[in-house]
């Protein structure tokens, strides 16, 4: 498939956590993107399709999954940062 270069402008906390993916994962920050990206758009394409929601319905619902997740782990994380620190 070609490539386009493209220019982007997004939030610095975002770019940051890209680029430490990046430097992780061994790939380069255009991989790093265009794979969020794809995982993105094919969780909003799935959704629309099962749910028959339009795009920015299905937009808003993945949206509030992530964040629910996210807030999922966050709480998780603590609680097990929390008891290992008892541990010791």
């Amino acid at each position: 498939m070609a490539k386009v270069k493209t220019t982007l402008s997004i939030d610095e906390r975002l770019l940051r956590q890209v680029r430490v993916r990046a430097a992780r994962t061994g790939r380069r920050d255009s991989e790093v993107l265009e794979a969020a990206l794809r995982e993105g758009l094919g969780i909003i394409d799935r959704i629309r399709s099962k749910a028959d929601l339009g795009e920015e319905e299905a937009h808003e619902l993945a949206h509030r999954v992530v964040h629910e997740g996210r807030e999922g782990r966050v709480i998780s994380r603590s609680r097990g940062s929390s008891s290992r620190s008892r541990r010791s």
